[in-house]
């Protein structure tokens, strides 16, 4: 998931950043208003922290263009203002979900990973293929021969190459969800980091490159159809 915090309060966003990076996730971060307003325009975030009290443009209006551009974006506002009254007013104003200051961190994942599943269409909880299962709730991967230690990154490709049903999925598009701002776009990091992953997964192989448009893991439904092709050829 690729996560936006927009917190003035500069110590508070990097210590949520850090803090949802540990758990495998994607995080911009804008320190005012007028930024998060940017970097919500140009990328499509999954879920926005976005606070109230916002220097030059406020989380309530931030939140209101959001609601107004029918994005997919889901918006957890996160506040001082915690009585009920605000939290109504808040959720009144198109937020998903309302945390108030000060919050336990668990919960603030837990409330992020909700929305973000909100924000796509659903996947099951265990992803498959060629004997490899992929547990996202408890983030471990396994094969016959036993678990698979895997970074948060290659983690995070092989989730969405399984969730992608058999479809490709550009080496743009793995930059842009898996990573964040501060990736380079002209670095080799999805090839080096789909090379390693290839490698700790083992045979048979899961991945495939189609040359020119990114990587696959085929899905039965695709193996079937290739199977079935090549019988017409031979």
């Amino acid at each position: 998931m690729r996560i936006l915090v927009v917190e003035d309060e500069q110590p508070l966003a990097d210590a949520i950043a850090r803090g949802l990076r540990r758990e495998g996730l994607a995080v911009d971060i804008a320190y005012d208003g007028p930024d998060g307003q940017e970097k919500a325009t140009i990328t499509r975030y999954d879920v926005i922290v976005l606070d109230r009290d916002l220097p030059r443009l406020s989380g309530d209006e931030l939140c209101g263009e959001i609601v107004a551009s029918e994005a997919l974006t889901r918006v957890l506002m996160l506040t001082a203002s915690g009585s009920v009254e605000d939290r109504v007013e808040g959720l009144s104003l198109g937020a998903d979900d309302y945390l108030a200051k000060p919050f336990a961190f668990n919960e603030l994942v837990a409330r992020v990973r909700a929305l973000g599943r909100r924000s796509t269409p659903a996947s099951p909880p265990t992803l498959t293929a060629a004997e490899l299962v992929l547990d996202s709730a408890r983030r471990r991967v396994r094969r016959p021969a036993g678990e698979i230690e895997l970074t948060r990154k290659e983690f995070g490709v092989l989730e969405m190459l399984l969730s992608a049903d058999g479809a490709v999925v550009s080496s743009e598009e793995l930059l842009e969800r898996v990573w964040d701002e501060h990736a380079d776009p002209f670095t080799t990091t999805v090839r080096v980091t789909v090379m390693t992953l290839r490698k700790k997964l083992g045979e048979p192989g899961v991945i495939d490159t189609v040359v020119g448009s990114g990587y696959r893991v085929p899905s039965a439904g695709v193996e079937a159809a290739l199977d079935t092709s090549d019988a017409g050829r031979s």
